[in-house]
């Protein structure tokens, strides 16, 4: 027989047990679901709380193990586009700097994004600059980042792609090249070793040239050695046999002024250097007057909603120096199906996110593509592909 007090507590050790497992399995359920709400209201709020290099790792390891469910439903068919010979099932994809080692493609691909880009990868391996090295700016929707191409090289990372090119069901795979802070080789030859490494597996590469967190590295973008580099990776690329040859993009910075402009658009439509494409734009080393965060100082690469319009002026500038001719990946502070439209009547074929992803969590991406969806359907356009550029043409 219990007593009174003995019985009281076990009701409420059982009411405390039921109570909480209720409320865990309530969690799970919404966070697998990716209910918008629920991230909203509770998971990045305790996100916020952590270190913003620690909830990039969580974030990482959710997407590296799946605890998210799958998209099921198709995407709209105004969203499905080819470019490359590749058909895309909506134009929303990650840009690089999440999943910088490959560990997380196939939940990515699950949450709904239609091509993930992974890296930037380094020849060898390289722990990037010291912590702390990324900040949240709250009140300024955006986030400041010094990683410095921290990276677990190329034979680690080559190990992962390709196992995931394996699979039936993956993302369209982009592999963002960068180059050692300290190498031994060229900083040209660091950029033709990973082509010769990924060429085979990549669905496209990016040589990227324009972060601002490895010294020396946005003086690549000056014409004579983006003229060296282009040539140099695209004869590699091309050595590679008509069978497996990749796009190859490069991937530029916000912050470069007119005459820059003018003479990367001049190489890049050589016949020597012409790439297949070029991604506008890295973050910006530049700083509005109008942010309000403690961080707003701090030194590396701004991006989110203070980089929206710097970047959609920029892919519209590229779009017309470049007379249209080379497909754009447009990326800088989309959080809306409004700010990838806008981008894409800039003159891009495809969109990337990563800050409104790292602040608002894998809900955003599905919400994105719904609101896309129904802006190019409400303005008259069937596809994605009739609305490219239109902002932007006779300008």
């Amino acid at each position: 027989m219990y007593t009174r007090k003995e019985k009281l507590i076990k009701q409420l050790t059982a009411l405390v047990t039921v109570t909480l497992g209720g409320t865990t399995t309530f969690a799970g359920l919404c966070i697998w679901n990716g209910n918008e709400n629920f991230y909203r209201d509770y998971v990045m709020p305790f996100t916020r709380r952590l270190d913003p290099e620690t909830s990039h790792g969580l974030a990482v390891f959710a997407m590296k193990h799946c605890l998210i469910k799958k998209q099921l439903k198709p995407d709209a068919e105004s969203l499905s586009t080819r470019l490359w010979n590749i058909n895309f099932s909506n134009p929303v994809g990650l840009a690089a700097g999440f999943d910088k080692q490959a560990e997380a493609m196939q939940g990515l691909h699950r949450t709904g994004f239609g091509f993930v880009e992974i890296g930037s990868v380094t020849p060898k391996p390289q722990e990037g600059n010291p912590k702390p090295r990324v900040f949240r700016l709250e009140e300024d929707n955006a986030i400041i980042n010094r990683y410095g191409f921290n990276s677990e090289g190329h034979e680690a990372v080559f190990n992962r792609v390709r196992q995931e090119k394996g699979k039936q069901e993956r993302a369209v795979i982009g592999v963002n090249l960068g180059k050692n802070k300290v190498s031994a080789m060229e900083d040209v030859r660091d950029y033709v070793t990973g082509v010769e490494k990924f060429g085979a597996i990549a669905d496209y590469l990016v040589i990227n040239i324009s972060s601002p967190n490895t010294p020396g590295l946005r003086g690549l973008q000056q014409k004579a050695e983006l003229e060296n580099l282009i040539s140099c990776v695209l004869e590699a690329r091309n050595k590679l046999g008509t069978a497996i040859m990749p796009p190859l993009l490069v991937k530029i910075a916000p912050d470069l002024s007119e005459a820059e402009k003018k003479d990367v658009a001049s190489v890049i439509l050589k016949d020597k250097c012409r790439v297949d494409g070029i991604i506008v734009c890295n973050t910006t080393t530049s700083r509005p007057s109008n942010l309000k965060s403690q961080c707003k100082d701090e030194i590396g690469g701004l991006s989110g909603q203070p980089l929206k319009d710097i970047s959609t002026r920029c892919i519209r500038d590229f779009y017309r120096l470049t007379n249209g001719q080379i497909p754009i990946i447009g990326v800088g502070g989309i959080a809306s199906g409004q700010d990838a439209y806008e981008k894409i009547l800039a003159g891009a074929s495809l969109v990337q996110l990563y800050t409104s992803f790292a602040l608002q969590g894998p809900p955003v991406v599905r919400r994105i593509k719904r609101e896309l969806d129904e802006i190019l359907r409400s303005n008259g356009y069937q596809n994605v592909a009739e609305a490219i550029g239109k902002s932007s043409q006779g300008n």
